[in-house]
């Protein structure tokens, strides 16, 4: 099935480079490379996740082009989040591609075709929308979060990341938890498991006298099984070809399953969710009637079992079909908290420069007066009471300008912010590290909350 993309959505690489300049503070851009259930077909996004590992960010930084990176692996995405310098251009998302094409020994081309690329403002809304389960085939899926979060903790282990790509991955989750507690998405509380086990129920009579197996033990496992009795499902079974069951049994109050033919040969719904692929053919002992739920990325299960008679093989592209209903698109308060949030942040990196310019300048002075009374012949006490007071002082002296350089930076005008300090303190924000620098043209910036893009 041909993936199905957005109305707005455009190749990256069939724009023409060129046209108004993507403006970001000069020390670095946030880059995204996506590739995900919008943009490809599973069998792709399989080939891609399977090569994917937990160290290959540092693969993406050996031709020096990014100073940072971050590869995303997911159920429906493969994505790669870069700190690119100041004079990116399309040979880092081109170099990215075929960094990714190579380790998946599939054309570059048929990559490229499949890949959106962000940047700057676009880029940064696209990993909070992402983190907050708004680009998920089940929209507003709980799993995502921490899957985000685990790929980061892997490339902070690798030691490929910045302090940039800190700062917007611990944001990220941050964005994650707001939604979560201010909108509907998190009062119900969505998984990719619950979507599919809620189309699965047109196929089940009765979920309480349903014989369930999970095969798999890891993440998404525990999900299932928490998913799973909330249905009511008592008759619970766990097949692990690692031999894993045992000690997953136990934990969760169920039973092991030991050999994969007889497990099925139980089991009534079956959902898998490994790593590696686990159901063939020959696995089906019989043609009894079986619903088999594969949320495998790359496919745990072989698309010949579901012809078998008997089976029903529901896989992430029927259920991603599924999931494209206008009836389950997302809460609105949650896409508007994700645009505040990723143009806030943007704001206040823009901002920062000119920011520490000011508070430089403005320390340097007190630190100025401070030595100043230190030379004079004043008590300990009043010393320490003078301090305070005029950091305290400082301190509420530069709350304004800050939110004011904020502000600025928001509507494209932190220029003017720099304009002032430089016309007043005489302070160079340029020389500061804070200039302004508009980048040759990566992809189309413009802000995802006019777009639709996330």
């Amino acid at each position: 099935m041909e993936p199905q993309r957005k109305p707005y959505s455009r190749s990256f690489f069939a724009q023409e480079i060129g046209g108004p300049p993507i403006v970001a503070y000069h020390r670095e851009v946030l880059l995204c490379v996506s590739v995900s259930h919008r943009t490809a077909d599973f069998d792709l996004l399989g080939s891609l996740s399977e090569a994917v590992t937990a160290g290959a960010a540092t693969i993406l930084l050996d031709d020096g082009r990014a100073r940072g990176a971050v590869l995303v692996s997911t159920c429906n995405r493969v994505e790669a989040y870069l700190d690119v310098p100041p004079g990116a251009d399309t040979s880092v998302a081109e170099a990215t591609l075929r960094t990714l094409a190579d380790s998946a020994g599939m054309p570059h081309d048929s990559l490229r075709d499949s890949a959106d690329v962000m940047a700057g403002a676009s880029a940064l809304h696209h990993l909070f929308a992402v983190t907050s389960g708004l680009e998920s085939i089940a929209v507003g899926e709980e799993e995502i979060a921490g899957q985000v979060r685990r790929a980061y903790e892997a490339a902070r282990e690798s030691r490929s990341t910045t302090p940039e790509l800190d700062t917007a991955f611990q944001r990220a989750a941050k964005v994650s938890r707001d939604v979560r507690s201010a909108t509907a998405l998190g009062q119900q509380g969505r998984s990719l498991v619950q979507f599919a086990l809620q189309l699965a129920g047109t196929r089940v009579t009765d979920w309480r006298q349903t014989r369930a197996l999970i095969i798999g033990t890891g993440n998404y496992a525990a999900t299932t099984v928490a998913a799973l009795r909330t249905l009511g499902v008592t008759d619970l079974a766990v097949y692990s070809s690692a031999g894993r069951a045992e000690k997953f049994a136990d934990r969760y109050g169920m039973r092991a399953q030991h050999g994969l033919r007889d497990a099925l040969a139980a089991a009534e719904v079956v959902i898998t969710c490994t790593n590696t692929y686990s159901v063939a053919v020959e696995d089906i002992p019989d043609e009894s009637r079986r619903t088999i739920i594969d949320l495998g990325l790359p496919r745990n299960v072989d698309p010949a079992v579901g012809k078998l008679p008997g089976v029903e093989l529901m896989d992430l592209e029927l259920i991603a079909t599924h999931a494209r209903l206008p009836m389950l698109a997302p809460d609105a308060t949650a896409r508007e908290l994700v645009s505040s949030a990723a143009g806030a942040f943007a704001a206040e990196q823009i901002a920062a420069p000119a920011i520490v310019a000011l508070r430089r300048h403005v320390f340097d002075a007190l630190d100025s007066e401070l030595t100043r009374l230190a030379s004079k012949s004043v008590s300990p006490e009043q010393s320490a009471a003078v301090t305070e007071a005029l950091r305290h002082f400082a301190g509420a002296l530069l709350h304004d300008p800050t939110q004011r350089a904020r502000d600025l930076a928001a509507g494209g005008r932190v220029g003017h912010f720099e304009a002032g300090l430089a016309a007043i303190f005489g302070i160079d924000a340029a020389a500061e590290g804070g200039s302004i620098t508009p980048l040759r043209r990566v992809a189309d910036d413009t802000p995802a909350a006019e777009t639709g893009r996330a």
